[in-house]
């Protein structure tokens, strides 16, 4: 049987080769962690200058969130990833599964004076009052400005960080990255609908709402779309495992 941790090991390694064959990366930056201990204090997180595209089960990060002096060791993890994804998760500990991305469109409606996200279609109303939108951007993600971060996500799954790029939250990483793909997606409609110039057709917040709640009773769904995703590359490239 396959230790819990090996696990967790195998499935953020397959996130992370997803997030580069879908252009969600961003060269050798942007991090993805899953926590590992019950307190979440103990996480994996992706080594520093490893592209997504080349990571290994076992090349990934084991740290502890009280433990600073692996960046004074060899194979330091990168110092952003460090200070914001500890922050992360010793302030939320529910938030098992960290992805941080700079992914193109969520990037770009992060950068609007209004970045909130409309209830356009489906997978915009998915998110509907489900966004932590960050306005009070100061700086890379290091020290105080990591822990200013890390408290604003509350029981949110998505934090849109202004001038910045953005996060998920979830208790799995299955979750995570379903969560990534489809607000990524959402964003790019958005965005493709801003550069029409036409009026765009929002729907009532009672609409959103229900679909919302359409949504999240959709049991499984994100389970069955990271086993998909798993599938492909054990029979594509199965070096992720090792």
């Amino acid at each position: 049987m396959t230790h819990p941790t090996e696990t967790l090991r195998i499935q953020l390694a397959c996130a992370l080769r997803w997030a580069a064959r879908l252009n969600l990366h961003e060269s050798i930056a942007n991090h993805f962690s899953v926590a590992t201990s019950a307190d979440g204090r103990e996480f994996l997180i992706n080594p520093y200058g490893k592209h997504f595209s080349r990571i290994r089960a076992s090349e990934l990060l084991l740290l502890n969130t009280e433990d600073p002096s692996r960046l004074d060791q060899p194979n330091a993890p990168d110092p952003t990833a460090w200070a914001l994804h500890s922050a992360l998760h010793r302030n939320q500990p529910h938030a098992r599964c960290i992805l941080h991305t700079h992914s193109k469109y969520a990037t770009a409606l992060a950068c609007l004076k209004d970045s909130r996200l409309p209830p356009i279609e489906q997978n915009s109303m998915r998110f509907f009052e489900r966004v932590v939108i960050d306005e009070g951007f100061d700086g890379m993600g290091l020290g105080e400005e990591a822990q200013r971060v890390s408290r604003l996500l509350g029981d949110k799954p998505v934090l849109l960080m202004g001038n910045h790029g953005l996060l998920i939250a979830a208790p799995t990483v299955a979750q995570a990255f379903d969560d990534l793909y489809y607000f990524e997606r959402a964003c790019e409609v958005y965005i493709t609908a801003l550069a029409t110039g036409r009026e765009l057709r929002v729907v009532s917040d009672e609409v959103a709402r229900k679909t919302c709640r359409q949504w999240l009773d959709y049991t499984g769904f994100a389970d069955k779309h990271f086993s998909a995703l798993m599938g492909i590359l054990d029979e594509e490239d199965s070096t992720y495992r090792t």
